[in-house]
């Protein structure tokens, strides 16, 4: 019910602020304005993607939990949509999602209501719960030997006189 709501009335807001903004300043400066915040939203998301990005190989690297720049490159993401977007209310939202302390305050809020039993990342890899902790024992490992053989070349279509088979 809430995502039919959001499509209702997100396109309503757009409309009465394209009117009254419109109105108030013009046709032109408020298409203007439009295309000057796609513009500016793109290169932002852009820079902020590629720090987001940045961060979350560095948290693969150093082996930490990579939930908070997941989470950030997603919000980065959805801003990006938003931005893209024709509409004030949408470039609002998204450039208050590309604002760092911004989208901390909703991780941590999120956080608070999203509950995960259990993630550990080791060198070993994703743990099973029902597993005793230590490394990973393969018991499906079967060592041999192997040649590869190249199939051999057949033609495909009759001879043009060109190449030879």
């Amino acid at each position: 019910m809430w995502l039919f709501v959001a499509f209702l009335l997100v396109p309503l807001v757009e409309i009465a602020l394209f009117i009254q903004i419109g109105g108030f300043i013009g046709l032109w400066p408020t298409l203007g304005i439009v295309v000057l915040t796609a513009i500016i939203g793109t290169w932002l998301v852009r820079t902020q993607g590629a720090m987001a990005i940045g961060q979350l190989r560095s948290s693969f690297q150093k082996l930490d939990d990579p939930t908070e720049p997941l989470a950030h490159g997603a919000m980065i993401l959805i801003a990006g949509a938003l931005l893209l977007t024709p509409g004030f209310f949408t470039d609002a939202v998204g450039f208050s999602l590309l604002a760092p302390p911004i989208r901390k305050s909703l991780f941590q809020f999120l956080r608070k209501r999203i509950k995960v039993r259990r993630f550990e990342m080791g060198p070993e890899g994703p743990r099973d719960m029902k597993r005793k902790p230590g490394p990973r024992q393969r018991d499906d490992v079967i060592e041999g030997q192997y040649e590869e053989v190249d199939p051999p070349k057949t033609p495909t279509h009759g001879s043009s006189g060109w190449t030879r088979h």
